[in-house]
């Protein structure tokens, strides 16, 4: 199974490398690296990692825990999207189906954005309404979108949200628990993603 793994550490020559060298030494082997953000002499960054089946995390823990100035911000599942360049692909494939363009952008989120579900709400007089959603979802109960902006939120029991407004009075909610907050260029990708799934299609993505 996958693993996305966040962790803060000082932003100095070596750091990542003894990262990545204890991750090895616990049994993790990595699949890609992305740097969030850079400040203050310290660097948020995520590991995906490949992790046995029904492992315990223990040793990730303290095999990181063991390194001095890193900080682990969340260790969740997550899954690995299709083909090298995730973002590209989705868009190829909208190009392609177009008629159920918001269909296809809210079931390929979740893998790119390391979540649980996604699904697309429908805003009208009546209130919210779910018009789909992504597999690993029952019954999605829509927390409050205001304000209705890209953004990401934490819900009182805990779920992580990320909301991306859509043309057509249609909203893209993403959605992890046990996960860390959604961070800032997680929100943008959001947005970025549906902006171009809406260039690509010549009208609004939920049409």
């Amino acid at each position: 199974m996958l693993l996305r793994i966040r962790v803060r550490l000082p932003d100095r020559p070596g750091a990542l490398g003894q990262v990545a060298r204890i991750l090895g030494a616990a049994g993790a082997d990595v699949a890609q690296m992305a740097v969030l953000e850079r400040e203050n002499g310290r660097a948020l960054d995520d590991f995906t990692v490949a992790w046995p089946a029904g492992a315990g995390i223990d040793r990730l823990m303290d095999g990181l825990g063991s390194i001095a100035g890193v900080d682990i911000v969340g260790i969740w599942p997550t899954v690995e999207p299709q083909g090298a360049f995730p973002d590209a692909a989705l868009v190829g494939q909208l190009a392609a189906a177009p008629a159920r363009g918001a269909l296809t952008l809210t079931d390929a989120v979740p893998a790119i954005l390391s979540a649980d579900w996604a699904a697309l709400v429908e805003l009208g007089d009546d209130g919210p309404r779910v018009t789909h959603h992504s597999i690993g979802v029952g019954t999605v109960r829509v927390p409050d979108l205001e304000p209705l902006r890209p953004r990401g939120f934490t819900a009182e029991d805990g779920t992580q949200y990320a909301v991306a407004p859509m043309a057509g009075g249609l909203v893209l909610l993403v959605a992890r628990a046990g996960a860390p907050p959604f961070h800032g260029t997680e929100v943008f990708r959001l947005a970025q993603l549906v902006g171009a799934a809406e260039a690509v299609l010549g009208v609004p993505a939920g049409k």
